[in-house]
């Protein structure tokens, strides 16, 4: 797909709406609508409204995108209902299943779901996403490029694996994060001054991160090249993959945010 992405109504915008808005932007972007209640929507090609019912009714939008929390979702998708009339629906809502977009939206032309991640502010988003039966190439085009500008994106049959999705990439750069926050606690705690132990344990991540971006090879070959035998990675690593330390508690962590998933559909 060429040229400007045609007119979207984006309802929704916090970090990951304002996220996806900044990279449709920069593709080329049709003048469009923002349902933007907090008002911090970046400035650009598009009118932002306070409240759905500000809206012009006959906007006719290509794609409606909706980017609320999920415990918004009922209020937000009955609002906004006229304007889906055979506009392509794309959710990046937690926990919402297509059969229950579908119910909510009967008049939509098609609906996507997809689970972007926070990196998307910066262009390094991964995001999956996964089609209602007998949505057109066109149509999951529109969706292509409209993830796309914020970052890669996977397409799955199955829709199941959006709950674990979520767990995974949706929720994992808290993960990381955490292990920043961490890593610069135990360092400020061997004696290190707490700026830089928040420099190095940042530039670390970072740095590691970039790394695996950029190399061949899996994070096990990484991680195997930067451990000598006998010395302080080894004795590290000793503690953090004890069976009852890092394995197990990222096991139950995805096992938890991928329950929680899939009680948000219920």
């Amino acid at each position: 797909m060429t040229g400007l992405i045609p007119p979207i109504l984006l309802v929704g915008c916090g970090r990951m709406g304002s996220a996806l808005l900044a990279g449709w932007q920069a593709d080329g972007l049709s003048p469009s609508m923002v349902i933007d209640p907090a008002g911090t929507a970046p400035p650009g090609p598009h009118h932002a409204v306070a409240d759905i019912s500000a809206l012009p009714e006959d906007f006719r939008p290509a794609a409606v995108v909706l980017a609320v929390k999920p415990q918004r979702a009922d209020q937000a998708m009955q609002a906004v209902a006229p304007w889906t009339r055979e506009a392509t629906v794309l959710s990046i809502m937690a926990g919402r299943t297509l059969v229950n977009l579908r119910t909510a939206l009967p008049d939509a032309g098609a609906i996507v779901r997809a689970m972007p991640n926070t990196p998307a502010a910066i262009g390094r988003g991964i995001s999956v996403a996964v089609a209602e039966p007998g949505v057109d190439a066109t149509r999951r085009a529109l969706c292509t490029r409209l993830l796309q500008a914020a970052g890669s994106l996977a397409w799955t049959e199955d829709e199941a694996l959006l709950d674990p999705v979520t767990a995974v990439s949706g929720s994992g750069p808290a993960y990381v994060f955490l292990l920043a926050e961490l890593l610069e606690q135990a360092g400020a705690a061997q004696g290190l001054p707490p700026a830089l132990a928040r420099r190095l344990a940042r530039e670390t991540v970072a740095g590691a991160g970039a790394l695996l971006a950029a190399s061949d090879e899996d994070a096990a070959s990484l991680r195997r090249a930067v451990t000598s035998p006998a010395g302080t990675t080894e004795a590290a690593l000793a503690v953090l993959m004890d069976e009852a330390a890092w394995p197990d508690l990222l096991r139950r962590a995805v096992a938890a945010g991928t329950t929680r998933s899939r009680a948000l559909a219920s």
